[in-house]
């Protein structure tokens, strides 16, 4: 599936009329047309909560496979993709969305909300949440969408107010990802995003590539390192320990097999690559996934 499947596309959250807060949940997936994940982004705050399912993470430049659970705030403008896929099978999603201003300009910085105002800053880089602060709130989001007027605000709150205390987190997009771009910077790295996802498996020479974007490969070196910081040799080696991190974790070959597979021409380059990505070696990932991917 792949990793871009179109441009980052604004998209217009509207919610019922009378509440300021968007809750959409979804059960039992079937896939169709509608839940279809595609990568855009939007001026709203959005909370995930995605229950007994499958999935991938792609969040500004983190891309990741989840299994099982998993709690998510994801910041303003931050561009990602839906979060579940066709591997979702008797799973549930409830989504939370809201602009970070709905309770007016000024609500959230007032010297109770603190804690809240720095989880939003934070959630800019988007935030996935561990264990015990899942078990501590998901039947809480999963029973939001039936709340109403005043007590939906009031839950929400609260459900903000643990996030916030919460110390179980990970920033996903901690290196950053400038996406405060121009629309047409968008669309420049929506085209070497989907080049890099249709041919990893082979060498991409950055003359290729800066011709894809019809620019020099010195102003396009720049370009790239500007805007996702780092080299695009950089982005596509860790793209590619990515894809390995998912053939280690859902299939039987060997790690020879998922080297090549994942368009690393060379045995030792790939083990050098996968540790400084993943901080462990193939084979240390393969044995441990198993239990990582039920947490």
């Amino acid at each position: 599936m792949g990793m871009i499947t179109r441009k980052p596309t604004l998209e217009k959250i509207s919610p019922e009329f009378g509440s300021s807060i968007f809750v959409r949940r979804h059960e039992n997936y079937t896939f169709q047309e509608e839940v279809k994940p595609f990568w855009h982004f939007h001026p709203e705050i959005e909370l995930i909560y995605v229950n007994k399912g499958k999935g991938k993470r792609h969040i500004g430049n983190h891309l990741s496979y989840f299994n099982n659970s998993q709690l998510l705030l994801i910041g303003p403008n931050l561009p990602h993709n839906g979060f579940t896929d066709r591997l979702t099978i008797n799973g549930s999603q409830t989504l939370i969305q809201f602009k970070p201003d709905f309770l007016g300009t000024h609500f959230f910085n007032i010297p109770e909300m603190e804690r809240i105002n720095n989880l939003f800053e934070r959630s800019k880089k988007g935030i996935l949440f561990g264990v015990k602060t899942k078990k501590k709130l998901g039947d809480k989001i999963e029973r939001f969408a039936k709340k109403e007027g005043f007590k939906k605000i009031l839950v929400l709150l609260e459900i903000l107010h643990t996030l916030a205390k919460a110390e179980d987190y990970t920033l996903l997009n901690a290196d950053g990802f400038a996406f405060e771009t121009e629309a047409q910077d968008s669309a420049k790295i929506d085209i070497i995003f989907k080049h890099v996802n249709q041919n990893f498996t082979e060498h991409i020479s950055l003359d290729e590539i800066a011709d894809k974007v019809s620019m020099t490969v010195p102003a396009f070196c720049r370009y790239f390192k500007k805007v996702t910081g780092k080299t695009f040799t950089k982005f596509v080696n860790e793209y590619r320990v990515v894809h390995a991190t998912k053939l280690l974790s859902e299939s039987q070959i060997s790690i020879t097999d998922v080297c090549y597979e994942c368009g690393f021409n060379n045995f030792s380059h790939f083990n050098k690559v996968f540790k400084e990505v993943t901080g462990k070696s193939a084979s240390k990932y393969r044995g441990e996934v198993k239990r990582i991917i039920h947490n």
